[in-house]
């Protein structure tokens, strides 16, 4: 029979344990809140005939959440919203504070319409249609007769 030492501290996982926690987020209720709005929402730009059409996904957001300006042809959409929960029971009392915010800014070209954008939000989706001016806006093809 031979004299085996077990080792009782398992060191892979207490390794991986110190791991996850100094790089992965946190998480709060099974949901990842502190990434939320970690880095800028997804933003997709399609360029039409007479406007560009942008839309920002921002899913869980209301219309009035957001704060559109322009301020020299620098469209800036953002939002910032905090809140705080608090349970008051028996012994104990418990306060969480949330913190969201995103800003993203976009150069707007001398081509469009600044005094005419319209927004909408739908969906998780904010929609903003950037009309073009009537200048940039592509020609009918004209035909010239000779005389």
């Amino acid at each position: 029979m031979s004299l085996v030492k077990r080792n009782y501290y398992n060191v892979p996982t207490l390794n991986r344990f110190f791991d996850d926690f100094f790089t992965k987020d946190l998480y709060w209720n099974g949901e990842n809140e502190l990434s939320k709005f970690n880095s800028n929402p997804a933003v997709n730009i399609k360029e039409a005939n007479d406007s560009f059409d942008l839309e920002l996904a921002a899913p869980g957001l209301e219309k009035k959440d957001f704060n559109i300006e322009i301020n020299d042809n620098l469209l800036t959409i953002s939002f910032e919203k905090k809140s705080e929960d608090q349970v008051d029971e028996d012994n104990y009392r418990r306060r969480e504070f949330g913190y969201q915010s995103f800003k993203r800014s976009f150069t707007l070209p001398e081509t469009v319409d600044g005094d005419k954008i319209k927004g909408q939000y739908e969906n998780g989706v904010l929609n903003l249609t950037i009309p073009k001016k009537a200048e940039a806006q592509p020609q009918p093809i004209k035909t010239i007769k000779i005389s």
